[in-house]
């Protein structure tokens, strides 16, 4: 990975120009880190590479993962506590960081009431099905595993995944980032569009005291009492993925904007900040809604399962790349087979027996047919001793013909995006391999390691959620 020079603090002089935070990227983090810092009293400059502010967060489904006992948990009688989010997202992170999980739970409602304070309202609405989002404004659904085993046994499942009130699956993200920059803008941050940073500044003792910026063909250099880095994940470099995370660069969709080219991490790295769980991506083919998929099984291609059904999206894929070539078949009877809202898992053939299908898909026959029929048993008895499906989900697929989507690496439309980055405190504060801070630097969004960087754990608003909650800390830190 090719890290930027680190720039002198020498050069700095009485004429650079001076503020107490710089944030570099105008996403959700950013943007919060900025609001945050004005409000704590703090001169503030935030950098846009691009002409616009929003980044990768435009593309977000819209979803913050909240809880603990939201306005809106509450008023759809969902009982939760910030303990038992904890307890939850601790089951499903490969190596939690329980400081930096138990501040986002415990300090949940007051975030809910905070983004709300932007000028927008969760709709007081609970959605019961099973989908990738919610197909109306309401305004509570699971995004996650909180009912999968063995999560559920864990902690008590309650739903999490907050949707903004827009119809939609990235208008919700949009319109939060256009109050936000109108927040911004009224907190008096000065915002520079089309003006990207290049190198941070440094002290011989390690102490980050500025940066150097690119404005088309315009260059400078910028005094800084603290830097926040927000510039997004690395999933459009294409070296840093093929070092990290070889798997989001063959046959895959990459969920990134032009400048998640990893900018803010490899900043962060020339100062000597530790990275974290770099070689963890979030990858995923969802094959519903319609919901009465689920109720098929998956097998690979010795015709044996591997996963439970009702697992969130990601948990699914993450278990089928890792299936012999990356192979896998949806199976489905004629009482349940339904098209795909979103086709992303294309549809095979369908057939009249099993040996039929077993042929068709190039399965062995016997294999096939053996889980096939224990499936059925288990299933007419509302239980799953093999993979502990859950009895809602649970249904015999008796009634031929048969139908298989096709789950396979290559065949489905899988996409992704990073979770590792920059090693941070709960403060934001970038720190060094030996635990150690680095003065004046923070990270926040996807340029910080995620705190949930298993990407089978993975729930759909955390990424907004933490970007956002974790941006305003290290805003309000930084303007100290």
């Amino acid at each position: 990975m090719d890290l930027p020079d680190l720039i002198d603090a020498t050069a700095l002089d009485g004429d650079s120009e001076s503020y107490d935070v710089v944030v570099v990227g105008f996403g959700m983090a950013g943007g919060c880190a900025a609001l945050e810092a004005a409000r704590a009293g703090a001169r503030v400059l935030l950098l846009e590479r691009a002409a616009v502010p929003g980044g990768t967060t435009c593309m977000a489904g819209g979803h913050f993962y909240l809880g603990g006992g939201t306005a809106v948990q509450k008023a759809t009688g969902h009982d939760d506590s910030p303990e038992a989010m904890y307890d939850f997202l601790v089951s499903t992170s490969r190596d939690p960081d329980r400081a930096k999980i138990r501040a986002y739970c415990e300090g949940s409602v007051e975030h809910f009431g905070w983004l709300e304070a932007l000028g927008f309202t969760f709709e007081r609405s609970y959605f019961p099905g099973k989908a990738v989002i919610q197909p109306g404004t309401e305004g509570l659904m699971y995004t996650g595993n909180e009912k999968v085993w063995p999560h559920h046994l864990v902690a008590a499942a309650a739903p999490r995944g907050h949707k903004v009130p827009v119809p939609g699956d990235t208008q919700g993200a949009k319109l939060v980032m256009d109050l936000l920059a109108g927040r911004v803008v009224e907190a008096g941050v000065e915002v520079r569009y089309d003006t990207g940073a290049t190198h941070l500044v440094a002290t011989a003792a390690g102490e980050v005291t500025g940066l150097a910026w690119r404005k088309f063909q315009e260059t400078g250099l910028v005094r800084a009492g603290a830097v926040v880095l927000a510039a997004g994940g690395f999933v459009m470099n294409p070296g840093m993925v093929a070092s990290y995370t070889p798997a989001l660069g063959a046959k895959l969709f990459t969920l990134g904007s032009t400048y998640d080219d990893g900018l803010g991490i490899r900043l962060g790295a020339s100062a000597g900040a530790a990275l974290d769980h770099m070689d963890e991506p979030f990858i995923t083919a969802p094959f519903y809604p319609p919901s009465a998929l689920i109720k098929g099984l998956i097998v690979n291609k010795d015709g044996r399962r591997f996963v439970a059904e009702d697992s969130y999206h990601a948990r699914t894929s993450y278990h089928v790349l890792r299936q012999r070539d990356s192979a896998a078949y949806l199976i489905v009877d004629s009482a349940h087979a339904e098209r795909p809202s979103m086709p992303l898992v294309p549809f095979v053939d369908g057939w009249e027996t099993v040996e039929e299908m077993a042929e068709g898909l190039g399965l062995p026959v016997d294999a096939l047919h053996s889980t096939l029929q224990r499936y059925n048993d288990f299933a007419a008895r509302g239980v799953d001793p093999d993979f502990h499906k859950q009895p809602e989900w649970l249904a015999p697929q008796n009634a031929g013909p048969w139908a298989a989507y096709d789950l396979t690496l290559g065949k489905a439309l899988y996409a992704g995006f990073t979770l590792g980055g920059i090693r941070t405190t709960v403060e934001g504060q970038a720190r060094r391999h030996d635990g150690s801070v680095v003065p004046g630097l923070y990270a926040a969004g996807a340029c910080a390691s995620a705190i949930a960087q298993d990407g089978q754990g993975y729930g759909s608003g955390l990424q907004l959620g933490e970007g956002s909650f974790f941006g305003r800390r290290a805003g309000r830190h930084a303007a100290r």
